[in-house]
Formats: structure tokens, C-alpha cells, sequence
């Protein structure tokens, strides 16, 4: 019979066991690797964000679980490809997950250029994002656009509040316009037609140095990056005539890489993707703000366009809206539907619409 020691003895043995086999080491931590890229560099808006909103927001919310982790290789600034090259890129697998700049990209994910071909109508970067991500849901075709190249579309991301014109010169209404040479990029170019001016195609790593040698007289951008890339030094003018906001980018995974991770990092790099686009958004608004300001401390000077000639701009173009709809009704996509699907938006949103580019 055990006594009344060895009984004691026993329960206390088994209860050291007991935390011994609680304190061993549990499941083994995954860690997945991850490349992302993108062609332009570290001070541009939605890079500095994704470097420090959200990489670490995605390993915060992996470590809640402690199931997963990501091991990132971060690769800015045209270190594997260049601004243009993302898409193909990552449909080569060259990197995971990275911005793609859709206004390169119009022929191959045209739907992405809604708000492109839609000047003068909203300059609220919320509403945008939070609206071309609502067509991705209801038009199932504008996902598949991406599947074509191997990708996986997680969001969109609006990094402007509204473009506006810089330039060397002063330019204070429509007719300044004539005779200029204008940098652009894809589709704003069009903004031009019907002004005299010619439309000279770039991207904000060549503005400076186009305006700087003569290359072009000014060019189409938003507050925060004129101070991003110091164009202040080389054009001191700004018109401001309120284009509108856009959807320049997209933050899409290569759909080999997509499939090889666990379900819960997908849930987390998307959920997170959605939470980054609003992020980047609200920035947009805020920096615009004191980029404006910074811009003008620096010697910057401001005209601001009458509501008048930014509406006569918009009356003056052709309905680029409803070319790009036609041309995707053409390829056998809803472009009717989805313009007046975005426009009513705008509408019920109360914007200042300067054309209303579907009802014509």
C-alpha cells in the first residue's frame, strides 16, 4: 500500500512532468518568402507606406496566430524591374507580390483605368478606391483581367488627391496652354486634346529632368510628389485645375505564389491590402494638403483655375469615356455598365461633376 508520503510524492512528480510537456516547443513556426517589387523608389508615397504600414501590419497580425510568418525581400526602385515592367514582372515570377502601375497597363487590364478616363468629375481618393474596388466585386471580368497575366488582384490604391499642371512658366488659364509640351502619363495625355498643347509621355522618375533640359514645358502630377522629386526647383508654377483623383495603381500577387501559401496568409495579405489602400488614401488627402503648403515655401507659386474654364477643359475634350467603353464593348465587356455604374456613384456621392461622361 503507498503511504501517505509516496502518494504525495507521485502527485508531484506527475505534475512536473506535466509542465515540462507543456513548455516543450509546440507546432513549428511556417515561414513563407516573399518578394516584392516595384520600379519606383523609397520616397514615393506607396512604397514609403507598404515599407512601413504593410509589411509590418501583415507580421502583426501573422504573429497574433503564430502560425505563420514572412520572410520579406524588399527589391524598390527598379532593383529587379523597372516602372513599366512590374506587370510582366510578376507575371514572369521575378517578384511575388508587388504595385503595378495600371495606367501603363490599359491594354491589358482596361477596366483598371475607370477613373482615367473620367477627368474633372471627383478629386476624393477614398471614394475612388473604395468604388473601383466595389466594380471588381460586381464585374467578375475586371479580376480576370489579371488572371490572364497570372495574377491575383488584391486591391487598388489611389496615391493622389488631383492632378494638377506643373510648369516652368506661369500658366493661368486655357489659352496658356497653347504651344506647350506636356509630360503625362498614358491616358491623361488625352486630357490635352482640344487645347493645343502636345502630350509627351513619362512618368514621375523623368519630369524633373524633362522640364529641366527643355524637353517638355510642363507636366500633369500631384502636390506630394512635386515635393517628393523636388520639382519645385524646376517648375515653380502650379495650376491648379483639379483633373480629379485616379486609381493609378494595383497591389496584385503572382498566382504561382498565391496558390503555394496557407490560407491564412492569404486572408491576411488581403484583408491587409484593403486596410493599406484606405491608408494610402487618407495620405494622399493629407499630404496633398501640406505638400501644397511645402510647395509654396519653397517658392513655389499657385494659380488656381476658375470653375468656368475647368468646366469649359472638360467640355472641350473628347468623351474619352465613352471611346474606352465602347472599346470594351468591342472585346465583350460591360464598359457601358460599369461607367454608369461608377458615374452614379459620383453622383450619389455629391461631386463636383464637371461632365457627366455617360449620359451623352
Amino acid at each position: 500500500m503507498l503511504t501517505k508520503k509516496t502518494l504525495i510524492q507521485n502527485v508531484i512528480l506527475l505534475a512536473a512532468a506535466s509542465m515540462i510537456g507543456c513548455s516543450g516547443p509546440g507546432p513549428k513556426q511556417e515561414t513563407n518568402s516573399l518578394t516584392v517589387v516595384d520600379g519606383y523608389p523609397t520616397q514615393s508615397l506607396w512604397v514609403r507606406e507598404f515599407i512601413d504600414y504593410y509589411i509590418p501590419e501583415v507580421d502583426k497580425r501573422l504573429a497574433a496566430t503564430g502560425n505563420h510568418q514572412i520572410k520579406w525581400n524588399q527589391a524598390w526602385g527598379g532593383q529587379i524591374v523597372k516602372t513599366r515592367n512590374v506587370l510582366p514582372g510578376i507575371q514572369k515570377g521575378l517578384g511575388d507580390i508587388g504595385v503595378v502601375t495600371t495606367v501603363f497597363h490599359q491594354d491589358k487590364v482596361p477596366i483598371q483605368a475607370i477613373a482615367y478616363v473620367t477627368p474633372f468629375v471627383t478629386t476624393d481618393p477614398e471614394l475612388v478606391a473604395r468604388t473601383v474596388d466595389q466594380i471588381a466585386e460586381k464585374f467578375p471580368e475586371m479580376r480576370e483581367a489579371w488572371e490572364k497575366y497570372d495574377q491575383v488582384y488584391l486591391t487598388n490604391m489611389v496615391v493622389l488627391d488631383s492632378y494638377q499642371l506643373f510648369s516652368k512658366e506661369p500658366i493661368i488659364g486655357l489659352s496658356d496652354l497653347e504651344g506647350l509640351k506636356i509630360n503625362g502619363a498614358g491616358t491623361n495625355l488625352r486630357y490635352l486634346h482640344g487645347l493645343g498643347s502636345a502630350g509627351v509621355a513619362g512618368s514621375l522618375v523623368t519630369y524633373f529632368q524633362n522640364i529641366n533640359t527643355g524637353v517638355v514645358d510642363a507636366a500633369m502630377l500631384w502636390p506630394e510628389a512635386a515635393i517628393s522629386f523636388k520639382m519645385h526647383e524646376v517648375a515653380p508654377y502650379m495650376l491648379q485645375a483639379d483633373m480629379g483623383t485616379v486609381n493609378s495603381k494595383a497591389i496584385t500577387v503572382n498566382k504561382r505564389a498565391w496558390n503555394k501559401l496557407p490560407a491564412e496568409v492569404q486572408q491576411v495579405l488581403s484583408e491587409t491590402a484593403i486596410d493599406y489602400r484606405d491608408h494610402v488614401a487618407k495620405l494622399a488627402v493629407s499630404e496633398g494638403i501640406e505638400s501644397l503648403k511645402m510647395y509654396q515655401d519653397n517658392g513655389g507659386k499657385l494659380f488656381v483655375m476658375s470653375t468656368e474654364e475647368r468646366d469649359q477643359w472638360a467640355k472641350n475634350m473628347p468623351n474619352i469615356a465613352k471611346e474606352w467603353a465602347d472599346g470594351l464593348e468591342e472585346k465583350e465587356l460591360p464598359g457601358h455598365e460599369i461607367l454608369k455604374f461608377y458615374m452614379d456613384t459620383m453622383r450619389a456621392k455629391g461631386q463636383k461633376i464637371s461632365r457627366h461622361w455617360d449620359r451623352e
